[in-house]
């Protein structure tokens, strides 16, 4: 049986995820760069759960009824660990961090690597970018989106726990009060 790489998990995702996925994996390593600068936590098993995290909001992998988190947990833990070079440990740091990385799930977090992802995740649905996130998602209803990105913004303040991710998230909390009040501005009342 062929042991898959990173490389492989990279080729998978851009080819099985959507045009966003691949983006999102490379914002949240660079991010994890800075607000990791200073802990210690498994660098390889780390990089593997943020390739696997979304893959169950994936067409291809998505099944009724079961949130993408746990689906993307399934999925690492039956089809795509077992073909990795890994210890036990390092499966383990991977299929925690992938189930505990969405907002919306309140259970703690279990290692520095599912803290990373977690934090990591949640600042790439802040500021500008989360914003431009949450309208790509559609549907084509202002309104609609509009109240998603601030829904998202009120769940996310105050979460973040690293002393930079909460640096860089008042940073894009502050950008992201400016874009919508330009929004705002610019609908004419008509948002």
């Amino acid at each position: 049986m062929k042991t898959l790489t990173l490389s492989d998990l990279e080729t998978l995702t851009r080819t099985d995820g959507e045009d966003w996925s691949l983006s999102h994996v490379r914002r949240l390593l660079r991010l994890t760069e800075d607000i990791g600068a200073e802990l210690t936590y498994d660098l390889h098993a780390y990089t593997i759960a943020v390739y696997l995290h979304d893959w169950g909001a994936f067409a291809r992998y998505q099944k009724s009824g079961i949130e993408h988190a746990l689906r993307s947990r399934q999925i690492a833990e039956t089809d795509i660990l077992p073909q990795m070079d890994l210890t036990p440990a390092q499966v383990t740091l991977i299929l925690d961090a992938i189930e505990l990385h969405d907002y919306r799930d309140p259970r703690p977090v279990t290692s520095t690597e599912a803290l990373l992802l977690r934090e990591a995740d949640f600042l790439d649905f802040l500021g500008v970018i989360g914003m431009a996130r949450e309208f790509a998602r559609g549907p084509k209803d202002l309104v609609a989106c509009y109240r998603r990105v601030i829904s998202r913004r009120e769940a996310l303040r105050g979460r973040f726990t690293l002393p930079r991710a909460q640096t860089l998230a008042a940073v894009r909390l502050e950008r992201l009060a400016q874009c919508l009040t330009w929004l705002e501005e610019e609908s004419l009342g008509y948002l």
